[in-house]
């Protein structure tokens, strides 16, 4: 029973190595894979996390885990996730969180934008009937944001300068078109 509690400094070595790795390959997955990948998760999306997470929790604790090898993986994660908020303040950030894209902007369709950020008129029609838009018309921008999510600025309102100013745009960019 004690040996299913404990394991070697040989062992715990190969936990962090491997979870480090792994950590920072779904990082990397992720973001090739796009903003939005984890942030409205359909049924198929949910089975594929559960299955990412078995998948990594497996994968950092071994072929055979124990209590120790379970407490190394998770302080690693934790170390992971600790040392990339440190490193916010560089340039990984940049490169973890995107700036955000402007898929609407005064009533006309991105597509150059919504394509690069693989958003479909589908998702983007229903966070439009979410945010309560009955016509294109009726929106200002409508932002992908950094963490995944989509935010509408609607036109009857005056935008502040400040709420857009994170935003890389032109008055009329190329790739936009009527509806």
């Amino acid at each position: 029973m004690f040996d299913e509690l404990t394991t070697t400094p040989a062992t715990a070595l190969q936990v962090v190595v491997a979870t480090v790795v792994v950590y920072l390959v779904f990082l990397v997955l992720v973001r090739l894979a796009g903003q939005r990948t984890l942030t409205t998760l359909s049924v198929p999306d949910l089975a594929c996390v559960m299955a990412l997470g078995a998948i990594i929790g497996r994968t950092a604790l071994l072929a055979v885990p124990t209590l120790a090898t379970g407490v190394i993986a998770l302080v690693t994660l934790m170390l992971m996730q600790r040392l990339l908020s440190l490193l916010r303040r560089s340039g990984i950030d940049r490169w973890l969180h995107p700036a955000p894209v402007v898929l609407v902007q005064h009533g006309r369709l991105l597509h150059d934008n919504l394509a690069g950020a693989r958003v479909s008129h589908d998702e983007l029609r229903q966070q439009l009937r979410l945010a309560g838009v009955a016509s294109l018309a009726e929106v200002d921008r409508a932002v992908l944001e950094r963490t995944g999510d989509i935010s509408v600025l609607r036109a009857a309102q005056p935008v502040d300068g400040w709420l857009v100013a994170d935003l890389d745009v032109d008055e009329f960019p190329e790739g936009s078109q009527e509806p």
